[in-house]
């Protein structure tokens, strides 16, 4: 009897697969529309369009939606020209607009929804290339003229700011392990506080920002540093 079970069930395996090679088969999902700009090369303080970083703030689980810094290419800003940064990510959107000199990066405003925010002279944000050392300091004050998107002026006063090198170290993040600068920056304005009082940031040349004064964490990057082991 056990013998022609086999017989018996086989007319049941032929349906089955019948029924399985007329099930639909499962199609991926479509690609999105989108584009990229081939980067050749990354500066000591990256600005190529088409980079992109990816960012978490500290604390937060990893696979938490991070918040993703773009580096647009140039735009004009207050008549001149000027590199674009965008954040997204949560809802949130900021433009930085900077420029780059042999005096290192100076920011000349920034962007926020309904707003635009103007700084006159810019902000010294990083100096020289060659003038990186702990004890590094350098300050400085500017005028911010924060205006609607009607062209409206909201708001103007000063800000003023001092950084301080205060060590090298190497850190480790979900990105990577990274020799940074660690920088402390303090600022006050008459605004109504447009910029947090006093943060930590860490930098590294050809990567950019690892700890965002924001206190974001770098996660991940679509480039990779040209130098080994992330030396600065």
């Amino acid at each position: 009897m056990s013998e022609r079970l086999p017989l018996v069930r086989l007319p049941l395996l032929v349906a089955l697969l019948g029924l399985a090679a007329c099930a639909p088969a499962r199609t991926a999902a479509p690609a999105t529309v989108q584009a990229s700009t081939p980067v050749s090369g990354v500066s000591f303080y990256p600005r190529e369009a088409g980079l992109a970083w990816s960012y978490l703030p500290e604390g937060e689980p990893a696979t938490a939606v991070p918040y993703t810094l773009r580096a647009m290419g140039p735009s004009i800003f207050a008549g001149q020209t000027v590199q674009t940064f965008e954040l997204t990510g949560r809802g949130a959107q900021q433009t930085w607009f900077r420029t780059f000199s042999n005096s290192g990066v100076q920011l000349q405003g920034i962007r926020k929804p309904g707003v635009t925010i103007r700084l006159e002279p810019p902000l010294q944000e990083y100096p020289a290339q060659g003038a990186w050392q702990v004890g590094l300091a350098w300050q400085g004050q500017s005028q911010v003229t924060v205006v609607d998107d009607a062209g409206k002026t909201q708001a103007q006063g000063l800000v003023t700011y001092s950084y301080l090198v205060q060590q090298q170290r190497r850190v480790q993040t979900p990105a990577g392990t990274f020799d940074v600068w660690v920088v402390t920056r303090q600022m006050s304005d008459t605004v109504g506080g447009l910029f947090p009082a006093t943060q930590q940031l860490w930098f590294t040349p050809f990567t950019g920002e690892v700890r965002s004064p924001e206190g974001l964490l770098l996660t991940g990057r679509n480039f990779s540093t040209p130098r080994s082991g992330n030396q600065p």
